[in-house]
């Protein structure tokens, strides 16, 4: 019998956001040479919130700089890697010398975080890579380590993680199915 269990809704990612956002304002002790950098797909609409809370909380007029990460061709298992195209240069933020905080939803295995780092080295030498997740499930193949983390889920390998965001998908929770 498939098991579905709310771990997070609306009120309880909004609450991680904003705490990651000020644990992100204080540990760069402010947000000179920020970009925010998030994995499709939802890894972008994250950091673009991130971006917005540290707007309201810094009482800029605009917001941080955030680019989206597309990790495809970037990919250990991707099998044709010829079939896949590379972002053109004006699809690119400068990044170089720039501390970079790359967003995700769901950190697992460690393997879409590695393709997002490759994708960004491609585009210049960021001064820092910092990695900020929603949820932390556990089970690494690589070192990877997240900086900032809305919240950690331990889970057996058989049981999934769902985060819907309501840009995408109307709903913001995070779902963990056995």
């Amino acid at each position: 019998m498939i098991e579905k269990l709310v771990i997070m809704d609306d009120i309880a990612i909004r609450r991680a956001l904003t705490r990651i956002a000020h644990e992100i304002l204080e540990k760069n002790k402010g947000i000179e040479d920020i970009v925010l950098a998030g994995i499709r797909t939802r890894g972008i609409f994250l950091a673009r919130r991130i971006s917005a809370i540290i707007s309201s909380i810094e009482q800029m007029s605009k917001k941080l700089p955030v680019m989206e990460v597309d990790v495809t061709s970037y990919r250990d298992d991707v099998l044709d890697k010829a079939l896949i195209s590379k972002p053109s240069a004006e699809d690119k933020i400068l990044i170089e010398g720039k501390k970079i905080i790359l967003f995700d939803d769901v950190l697992y295995t460690g393997r879409t975080v590695r393709a997002a780092m490759d994708a960004l080295i491609d585009q210049g030498r960021p001064e820092m890579i910092q990695l900020a997740v929603l949820v932390d499930r556990g089970h690494r193949e690589l070192p990877i380590r997240p900086d900032y983390i809305g919240k950690n889920v331990p889970t057996s390998r058989v049981e999934l993680i769902d985060v819907s965001l309501s840009e995408i998908d109307g709903v913001d929770q995070v779902v963990i199915t056995r």
